[in-house]
């Protein structure tokens, strides 16, 4: 619980100045540091990036009436269901941010096997 907290907060802090691919790195450098398990790792970094970005999804969402999520779903989707843009930038971030904390996870794993 604590490394789904650091990667949310810390990654939320470092999209405001870095551009959005900064959280795989902090996905990667807290799962490196604290995790026990591959399969924890990935659903740290999952879940810590996922409650982000699904946050700001519906912050947009919600400042704009539904129009921007809306216009992208007919854009993107073809349909009016502004429900499926949130679900899809969720699902995204956390799969970028699951694979990099197993990546994060593995490295550790190499690095310790290798003394």
């Amino acid at each position: 619980m604590l490394q789904i907290l650091l990667i949310a907060l810390i990654s939320l802090l470092a999209q405001l100045i870095f551009p959005w691919w900064s959280l795989a790195i902090i996905a990667f450098l807290v799962c490196l540091w604290r995790s026990q398990s591959a399969g924890r790792a990935f659903f740290y970094g999952f879940m810590g990036i996922a409650l982000i970005w699904i946050g700001y999804a519906l912050l947009i969402h919600l400042r704009t009436d539904g129009i921007l999520t809306g216009r992208m779903s007919q854009l993107l989707f073809k349909t009016t269901n502004a429900i499926l843009p949130l679900l899809v930038t969720t699902l995204i971030g956390g799969l970028v941010g699951g694979l990099a904390g197993l990546s994060g996870f593995f490295v550790r794993q190499v690095t310790v096997n290798q003394r």
